[in-house]
């Protein structure tokens, strides 16, 4: 079951054919269940109570009658799917955002072949919904989406550039006049008057750090880290974590403050924390624990420890608990993405997921055409044209490394002859970094050769516009000694038409001459061609850039007309 699915799902039926379909869910997840009960109406009733999500192989009507007087909020009340009985439709009934109701539509669709209905304005026309960003979100928040959806002006401020997913045009600095009671969107951390035509986004910008005497009431720990922050006019909802001492980590008082607050308790060891210069240093502390300060000290390292925080609150004492607050700068998001072969099929759903939530795509030209349908209205595009992939690479960290969300975008795996390498070299500790496997080339050319990649085998790239050719030389002949099934990247172009041949020479040196060789261009693309060969046959001539070769070992046969590469499981001999 994927890491999204509701925990917990009741499937309630009424129905032979609805029975069937619910069997192919719970086959599927683990923890979905059918629910039973003296009326259809009473297994509805205890789905809802006992589960995290339901879905109902029912009318959408006796959905509505039976759970409309159960209904409570939106946050907490479960996920409610209606399959039709015929499984045509997966209709995202309630909790579309908040309870993942969109989403498990989406999957029980995907299980049952039906057609996913979501009628969530923002889903239905690509947007982001404010309260599906993960931050806390409070304010006007169903009349400023509205406003989004319209195309009304809506002014966006932020205290700083953090990475929130591509909003359309009309969101922006001077999005909306707030003076004629226009339209806003705020990313802070600060307390601010909120109206009926605004939304406060609450982005984790804030650490507190904790020290305390053994025993500390998590009373005293809570009203002082409250009334601190109220001081400073600092939203609890921005509070990342709590940080303290390695000392501190089992105590209660502590813990159970970063518990009723929803955020992780983080530690560090004295040593860690003596390192950090902070105003109000003490001896005493440093006595007792081995540094000499924990609760500015800690709010400062944060959860990751990077030097870029700024100390907000100084060391606010009562009489057993010490609080400091400090604001630690965004993290830059970069994501990334291998697009796979190039049939959208073959896409997988997370690289979706990671297009719709960059601000700022960046890849070669022809990729990101592949993608433009996925990519969310306000979404900035930056493209560029074949060889230009160091130049890529710096401009997506760059727009990572101010604070914003970036899917850096290639073919195949990202991570396999290219984007990941150059990227990750520029890279520092300013950006969180998702990578985002894909199909490689290899892997669909060895879907439509047959299974020549079943044991050991090699990748190698034969360009070398970056590589020397002697370099290649060695690794090819290493492969061939070692009887690797070899697979070429690059394999020839106008300017490089020898080094196939070249290399296919080597192998051949150490293969028999009816070794299978196959040729597969544009995998899973319009003009995918499949080619056999020998090694005795082959001619490189059939090959370009738009190929994979793959070579295969002395033991790689054909069968059927597939390349088949034994394993050399025991129960064959």
């Amino acid at each position: 079951m994927n890491e999204n699915t509701p925990a917990r799902i009741g499937l309630v039926a009424a129905t032979t054919a609805g029975r069937r379909h619910a069997d192919t869910l719970a086959a599927a997840w683990p923890h979905a269940r059918l629910v039973e009960g003296d009326s259809v109406a009473d297994a509805l009733r205890a789905a809802w109570a006992g589960s995290d999500a339901v879905v109902a192989f029912l009318a959408t009507g006796a959905v509505v009658r039976v759970l409309a007087p159960l209904l409570g909020d939106k946050r907490t009340d479960p996920a409610v799917v209606v399959v039709d009985e015929a499984a045509r439709h997966a209709v995202a009934l309630l909790g579309g955002h908040a309870g993942g109701g969109n989403d498990l539509a989406e999957r029980v669709g995907a299980l049952l072949d039906a057609r996913p209905v979501v009628t969530t304005a923002t889903d239905a026309v690509g947007l982001p919904g404010l309260d599906t960003l993960g931050w806390p979100v409070r304010g006007a928040v169903a009349a400023v989406s509205r406003a989004i959806l319209d195309g009304e002006p809506v002014e966006l401020v932020a205290d700083a550039d953090w990475p929130l997913p591509a909003l359309p045009p009309n969101v922006g600095p001077t999005g909306g006049d707030t003076a004629d009671g226009g339209y806003r969107l705020l990313v802070t951390d600060r307390v601010v008057p909120i109206d009926a035509r605004t939304a406060v986004l609450r982005p984790p910008s804030l650490v507190a750090g904790v020290g305390a005497s053994r025993g500390v009431p998590a009373a005293e720990v809570a009203e002082l880290l409250h009334r601190v922050l109220a001081e400073a006019g600092l939203d609890p909802a921005s509070l990342s974590c709590l940080a303290s001492a390695d000392v501190k980590a089992d105590e209660a008082g502590i813990r159970s403050t970063a518990d009723a607050l929803g955020v992780p308790l983080v530690t560090w060891p004295a040593t860690r924390l003596a390192a950090v210069d902070v105003p109000h240093p003490s001896e005493v502390v440093r006595a007792a624990v081995g540094t000499p300060s924990v609760a500015e000290a800690a709010a400062l390292l944060g959860a990751d420890g990077r030097a870029d925080a700024t100390l907000l609150v100084g060391k606010t004492a009562s009489a057993m608990a010490t609080v400091a607050v400090a604001r630690h700068a965004p993290r830059g998001r970069l994501a990334v993405v291998g697009l796979g072969p190039g049939a959208a099929d073959l896409r997988t759903p997370r690289a979706v997921t990671e297009l719709r939530r960059a601000a700022v795509v960046v890849g070669l030209d022809q990729y990101v055409d592949q993608v433009r349908d996925v990519l969310r209205p306000g979404t900035r595009v930056l493209a560029s044209s074949l060889g230009a992939e160091e130049a890529r690479a710096r401009a997506a960290v760059a727009e990572a490394a101010v604070g914003r969300a970036v899917a850096l975008i290639g073919s195949g795996d990202a991570g396999v002859y290219a984007m990941a390498s150059p990227a990750l070299e520029y890279a520092d500790e300013r950006i969180d970094v998702v990578g985002v496997p894909g199909v490689t080339a290899a892997l669909a050319a060895g879907a439509l050769l047959g299974a020549p990649l079943g044991h050991d085998h090699a990748y190698v790239s034969l360009s070398d516009l970056h590589t020397p050719w002697e370099v290649i030389e060695r690794r090819v002949t290493a492969a061939a000694e070692g009887d690797f099934v070899t697979v070429f990247y690059n394999p020839r172009s106008r300017a490089r038409d020898w080094q196939l041949g070249k290399a296919l020479g080597i192998l051949a040196a150490h293969r028999p001459p009816d070794t299978p060789v196959g040729v597969v261009r544009n995998a899973s693309r319009p003009g995918e061609r499949v080619h056999l060969a020998t090694v005795a046959t082959f001619d490189p001539a059939v090959v370009d850039m738009y190929s994979v070769v793959v070579v295969g070992n002395s033991d790689t046969r054909l069968v059927a007309g597939r390349m088949v590469t034994p394993r050399g499981y025991r129960w064959r001999s």
